[in-house]
C-alpha cells in the first residue's frame, strides 16, 4: 500500500494502437494486482521519480517492463484526475498514444499483468478499469482527428508499403471508406513520403513501394 503522504498518485496510462485485417486494435492488459485486479485495462504504472526522468520516460518504462514494448511514436494527450477514479486516494492520470506497425506486434506478458489482448479499439468487449473508458476514448478522438486533418500514420506502417495500404490504413482509422483519387491527390508534394524502387506483386499490376522520411513526426 502506498502511504498517503505520496499523494496525489502519479501515473502514466498508454493507449498502445495498431492496425490489422480487421481494422484498428488497442492493447488492453489484464490486471495481475489491486486495484481493480482482474478487469482489463491500458497498459499503465505509477510514476518513479528514482528512475523516470520526465513522463515520457515512464511511460515507455511501463511498456518495456509490462508488455516488452518500444515504440517510435508516443505522444501526450490529456490529463485525468480526481479522488474517485482510483481505490488508492487522490490521483493524476496523464495519457499518451502509441502507435505500433503490425509487423512490429509481438507484445509479451512481462510484470503484473496476466493476459493481453488487441480489442476492436472503437468497441473493446470488456469493461475497463478505472476511467480507461474515458481515456480510450480520448485518444481515439485525438488520432482520428489527426487522421482527418491529413496527417499521415505512418508509424502505423512497415518499412514498406503501398498508397493503397496506407489509404486502407487511414480509412480503418477513420471507420469509413476514402475516395482513391482524392486520397492520392492529398499525398501529392508530401516530403513525408519517399518512393523506393521497388514493386509489390500481386493478381493486379505491381504497385510501388513507399517507405517515410527518416525523422517523419505524427503532427498535422
Amino acid at each position: 500500500m502506498i502511504s498517503p503522504s505520496l499523494f496525489p498518485l502519479v501515473v502514466v496510462d498508454v493507449t498502445l494502437f495498431s492496425v490489422d485485417e480487421s481494422g484498428l486494435r488497442v492493447l488492453l492488459v489484464k490486471r495481475a494486482l489491486e486495484p481493480q485486479q482482474g478487469l482489463w485495462a491500458l497498459p499503465g504504472g505509477v510514476l518513479k521519480p528514482d528512475q523516470d526522468a520526465d513522463l515520457e520516460a515512464a511511460a515507455r518504462r511501463v511498456l518495456r517492463n509490462k508488455i516488452g514494448v518500444d515504440v517510435s511514436h508516443l505522444e501526450e494527450i490529456r490529463t485525468f484526475s480526481g479522488p474517485e477514479r482510483d481505490a488508492r486516494g487522490w490521483s493524476i492520470a496523464v495519457l499518451f498514444c502509441a502507435l505500433l506497425p503490425r509487423d512490429q506486434v509481438q507484445a509479451v506478458i512481462r510484470n503484473k499483468v496476466d493476459a493481453l489482448e488487441w480489442a476492436e479499439a472503437s468497441k473493446p468487449r470488456h469493461r475497463l478499469a478505472f476511467d480507461h473508458s474515458k481515456q480510450l476514448a480520448a485518444a481515439l478522438h485525438m488520432l482520428r482527428d489527426k487522421v482527418d486533418r491529413h496527417a499521415l500514420p505512418l508509424h502505423l506502417m512497415p518499412e514498406k508499403f503501398t498508397l493503397t495500404a496506407l489509404q486502407r490504413t487511414c480509412e480503418a482509422i477513420l471507420d469509413r471508406s476514402l475516395d482513391k483519387a482524392v486520397f492520392r491527390r492529398r499525398l501529392k508534394g508530401s516530403t513525408d513520403l519517399i518512393e523506393t524502387d521497388e514493386y509489390e506483386r500481386g493478381l493486379q499490376r505491381p504497385a510501388q513501394l513507399y517507405r517515410a522520411r527518416s525523422g517523419f513526426t505524427f503532427l498535422t
